[in-house]
């Protein structure tokens, strides 16, 4: 063999070894978390009240957990979710994030992630909070994200038609013809057609379904003063906003590198009665029962995620957490209270949840 073809040997498989052993794409990562749903709401856990498409299309394509259970109201299941906490250690009032809490955000952005958040806020505390809580929490520019859309930052403004939204450090208000949650999905949409080429995390807190149940642009009434039909088509628009988002991974050629989890941050509101498999769930928000903390958990990755798969793994969510570190391969903070799933997302067995709080 000839010094220049044992070079040429060489030079091959180092080449080969270096894309089989580092050199892969990181995996994208977007949590969508809906506002004031339970699981009774999703044609995937049975409901046939609810149109949920596109959710139940990633059920079909991923895995679907029948046992995540959240905090029965917003602030301390989104404070649990961003720190992996429990919220016996870093809970501070209702509306705030402290601001000594190291968020997954800012895990993300020093992995060198591009990271973008859009929906709602309400960690700040608003200026219609009373004067302990006005402005004790964290701004979201302050917890890792780059690009920021979001409502109820340091205003109370309308969310849904002619909304007012805080966007990259600046309150801006639009007209009667915006729908606040069309705003913050074509934002993110926008940022993952930029960062396409690049890692990204996305962290999505819907704005719908919470109250005022009013009509959606796709509503048969726009002046529609009926609860249940006004919350049931917020429900199904909420689900073609997902939807879009999940097409747009699709559209770009990412899925298959892109971690997708959609859940809800508690309960349905208490002024809502839904029907699932022949009998009636009234909302359960504000309340430490079933209703009102066990959420959907539906997640997709494929080629990873098995299709199809239930699973009666218990999550809680402070779990969201280290999963998500766990599957872009950083490192998991010492401390946490919460455990990763990955490798039920996987099909393995793992260490599974045995207890929440």
């Amino acid at each position: 063999m000839t010094r220049s073809l044992r070079c040429l040997i060489a030079l091959l498989l180092f080449v080969y070894n270096s894309a089989a052993s580092g050199d892969a794409p990181r995996p994208n990562v977007i949590l969508i978390m809906a506002d004031d749903i339970g699981y009774e709401c999703f044609g995937c856990y049975g409901s046939t009240q609810y149109s949920t498409p596109h959710i139940d299309r990633m059920a079909k394509r991923g895995m679907r957990f029948t046992h995540c259970y959240s905090q029965p109201l917003c602030t301390p299941s989104r404070v649990k979710l961003m720190t992996g906490l429990s919220n016996v250690r870093n809970y501070a009032a209702f509306s705030v994030l402290r601001r000594d809490q190291r968020t997954i955000g800012q895990y993300f952005h020093d992995a060198g992630y591009h990271t973008a958040i859009a929906g709602k806020w309400q960690l700040l505390g608003a200026d219609q909070y009373s004067k302990q809580f006005r402005g004790k929490g964290t701004w979201p520019q302050d917890t890792g994200f780059d690009d920021i859309c979001l409502w109820q930052v340091d205003k109370m403004a309308e969310r849904y038609h002619a909304p007012g939204l805080w966007i990259n450090g600046e309150n801006q208000q639009f007209g009667d013809d915006q729908y606040g949650p069309e705003i913050c999905t074509n934002f993110l949409i926008d940022f993952m057609k930029a960062h396409q080429d690049e890692p990204f995390f996305v962290y999505y807190p819907m704005i719908l379904v919470h109250n005022p149940f009013v009509p959606t642009p796709d509503s048969a009434s726009l002046t529609s003063k009926n609860r249940q039909q006004n919350f049931e088509d917020m429900v199904a628009y909420m689900d073609k906003l997902v939807g879009r988002i999940v097409q747009t991974t699709e559209d770009l050629g990412i899925a298959e590198r892109t971690l997708i989890l959609f859940t809800g941050d508690n309960g349905t509101n208490k002024e809502i009665t839904s029907t699932l498999n022949g009998r009636e769930i009234q909302g359960g928000k504000g309340l430490m029962t079933d209703a009102g903390t066990r959420v959907a958990l539906v997640a997709q990755w494929p080629g990873v995620i098995p299709e199809g798969k239930v699973t009666d793994t218990l999550v809680d969510f402070s779990d969201f957490f280290p999963t998500t570190l766990e599957a872009t391969g950083q490192d998991t903070p010492q401390g946490l209270d919460g455990q990763s799933f990955l490798p039920q997302l996987r099909g393995e067995q793992g260490t599974p949840r045995e207890w929440i709080h």
